[in-house]
């Protein structure tokens, strides 16, 4: 009589997100990651101090509105824009850190009767690149509520966005019980030198960089956080050639239903509870998904890339990145023969770098 099958041993199971790890290896790392996203939470607490408020209007948040918050430096050329896109979304309040900008950004920001604006000189680094700050206004306004947390050189788009805000695709999300929304940052960028494109406030920068890379893209999933390290893009291909492990990594979550307890660990990259970061599906589908279309290139890149290389606030190892900047100083033409136009949401879909998942 053969013996009976026997259940695979517990330190062989699989984790409901796909880890095969030991279980007391799972275990063990859980605990480092409650310390780590308790120890983030603190560092927000304590850094609330450093948020000067200009203009809070936050006595008029009401359950139900999506919020989105950012940390923003000289972004006045950029944010008419910006404003106009998100509001159109369905955007109901939105919440800024400025850091210490010197072109009028404050004074826009705090004209605005839907904007609460904080502002702070301390430094950007240090606050692990704005995220202290962010995080603790999302423990502060955001527990509860779809939060949507973005770079003022990004453009939300997904699926359908055009006839679809975002009330509805979070109404979706709550539905089918999915608590974040990722996201790949596709780089545009324009035909001929960066210097020589034109862009005026309240255009839309799409209009100025048409121009993407489609197909030059790796991914693989972290363990440790369940999130896909994805690179590639324009970025990859023209500053990293000979060390693309060193290219940005493009994958981010950056609309989430908020809860006290959470924080971005990594920019929008990773949160904690890893959980969080498990937007693609696992099964052999596809997981609703959304671009974040990425407008750095625009033709104030150029002075800034030469003074944010003085000022060295942007990443953890600025020195690596001095090729970067002084790359971008020299104001390059990052277009090639196998460039793609953009041509809105259902081109990319085709290319694979979005998914309507189950919304139809």
């Amino acid at each position: 009589m053969p013996p009976s099958r026997q259940p695979a041993a517990p330190a062989q199971r699989p984790a409901a997100d796909g880890d095969s790890r030991p279980w007391p290896e799972r275990l063990w790392w859980a605990f480092r990651l409650r310390q780590r996203r308790r120890w983030l939470l603190a560092r927000a607490i304590s850094r609330r101090h450093q948020l000067q408020p200009q203009a809070d209007r936050t006595g008029a948040l009401v359950p139900g509105m999506i919020r989105l918050f950012a940390t923003v430096r000289n972004e006045a050329e950029r944010l008419p824009f910006f404003l106009d896109h998100y509001r159109r979304l369905g955007v109901g309040h939105f919440l800024f850190v400025d850091n210490a900008s010197t072109d009028g950004t404050v004074d826009l920001l705090a004209g605005q009767p839907d904007v609460s604006v904080w502002t702070t000189p301390h430094s950007y680094k240090r606050s692990r690149f704005g995220m202290d700050w962010l995080n603790w206004l999302l423990l502060r306004h955001g527990s509860g509520h779809w939060c949507l947390t973005v770079d003022a050189d990004e453009i939300l788009i997904y699926p359908h966005w055009e006839t679809r805000p975002l009330p509805a695709l979070t109404a979706w999300l709550d539905d089918h019980d999915v608590p974040a929304l990722g996201a790949l940052m596709l780089d545009l960028y324009p035909k001929g030198p960066l210097d020589q494109a034109r862009h005026a406030p309240g255009q839309d920068p799409a209009e100025v960089l048409p121009w993407f890379d489609a197909g030059n893209y790796v991914m693989r999933r972290q363990h440790k956080l369940g999130n896909l390290w994805i690179q590639g893009g324009v970025r990859a291909r023209t500053f990293f050639a000979d060390e693309p492990r060193r290219a940005p990594t493009l994958g981010k979550v950056p609309l989430v239903k908020w809860h006290w307890r959470y924080a971005y660990v990594s920019s929008t990259h990773t949160l904690l509870p890893r959980r969080l970061n498990q937007t693609a599906a696992r099964d052999g589908g596809e997981a609703l998904s959304g671009v974040l279309l990425h407008t750095k290139f625009l033709p104030t890149v150029v002075p800034k890339s030469a003074e944010e290389k003085a000022r060295r606030q942007h990443f953890a190892n600025s020195l690596l990145y001095e090729d970067y900047y002084d790359a971008l100083i020299r104001a390059p033409d990052l277009w090639c023969a196998r460039s793609a136009r953009y041509q809105g949401w259902r081109h990319l879909e085709a290319l694979g770098l979005m998914s309507r998942g189950g919304w139809v």
